[in-house]
């Protein structure tokens, strides 16, 4: 093999498979001299891959792991099984890796061959997710659009769908993506109305690139996730809580997680407080967490939970006085 681009990619390809390969079989696939695999294993080393070598009789190389990641070659097979995964992850969000899934679901799908674009869209169109919850669910491939939008700094152009069912067309330019929840929104510089929005995803339409390209804007705050937090906050009713929890304030700091803060009293108790933008949300997460607790505010949910105690208490049989 005497094309020396073709060859290194053969010999990248051959060595991101699990498994030490001596110089004389790699030499063998490629047919090639040994010196040649081994001024390769040289080039892929300044191109940042982190080959190992071993010396011996049962010595060769291998990929290990580097301080940074390289570019990966995948097969047919392995590129549509990445596609449907990022799909699933970024049509229903997984905490921690929404974000993640759909800049790489863009880049994926940007250099995917037409033949593999329909096989992951066939195999998409053919399954149906088990959804959990209620939550919205948006289509990963309106997802792709927004993010390779962000990524090109390309005017956006989409149908949207207010909250109060109001249908409109925008113009933006798209600034980034937050999942928040069970939810995707889109943070963007509104161009007619001349100022920052946000938008549901759930609720955008035909989402389609203009090609115009979009003027660098700095947002507000400089953090497109406390901006959304903070635009959610003046739109929906909060409840704030204070609960004692006969718990360590470590252990409930590990679970309950989020916008809280926990306090602890002594070694066996803390102070929670808490906020949401439903009792239900508050008296679930309460329960969930597996102590005896004290709610001190709100007196609101304090009624929630004695009637939530009380529908229970009927379920199971119990006609003891709940209050």
């Amino acid at each position: 093999m005497t094309d020396t681009p073709a060859r290194l990619l053969n010999l990248l390809s051959l060595l991101q498979t699990p498994r030490e390969w001596p110089g004389s079989e790699l030499a063998e696939r490629l047919q090639v001299s040994a010196r040649t695999i081994r001024r390769d294993i040289e080039r892929l080393r300044e191109l940042g891959y982190p080959v190992q070598a071993t010396m011996g009789a049962v010595g060769g190389y291998r990929l290990i792991a580097g301080t940074a990641m390289p570019p990966l070659l995948l097969d047919d097979e392995e590129a549509v099984a990445i596609a449907v995964g990022l799909r699933a992850a970024a049509g229903h969000a997984v905490g921690g890796i929404e974000e993640a899934s759909v800049r790489a679901l863009a880049k994926l799908v940007q250099v995917l061959p037409a033949r593999l674009r329909h096989r992951v869209g066939a195999l998409n169109a053919a399954t149906v997710p088990l959804l959990m919850g209620d939550g919205p669910t948006v289509d990963p491939e309106d997802l792709t659009t927004l993010a390779a939008a962000i990524t090109n700094r390309e005017r956006l152009r989409f149908g949207y769908r207010s909250g109060e069912g109001a249908e409109s067309r925008r113009l933006v330019e798209p600034h980034r993506l937050v999942a928040a929840g069970r939810r995707w929104y889109l943070v963007a510089y509104d161009i007619d109305r001349e100022d920052w929005r946000i938008f549901r995803v759930d609720r955008v339409t035909e989402p389609w690139p203009t090609g115009a390209r979009a003027t660098p804007r700095d947002l507000p705050g400089n953090d497109a996730a406390a901006y959304v937090a903070a635009k959610l906050a003046r739109l929906a009713p909060t409840h704030r809580a204070v609960v004692t929890l006969h718990a360590p304030a470590e252990a409930v700091a590990r679970r309950i997680g989020g916008a809280n803060r926990v306090e602890p009293i002594d070694e066996h108790s803390c102070r929670l407080h808490s906020r949401a933008d439903s009792l239900e949300w508050l008296a679930t997460r309460l329960a969930m967490l597996g102590c005896d607790f004290e709610v001190h505010d709100p007196p609101e949910l304090v009624a929630y939970l004695r009637a939530l105690g009380a529908r229970i208490g009927r379920a199971t049989g119990d006609t003891a006085d709940t209050a």
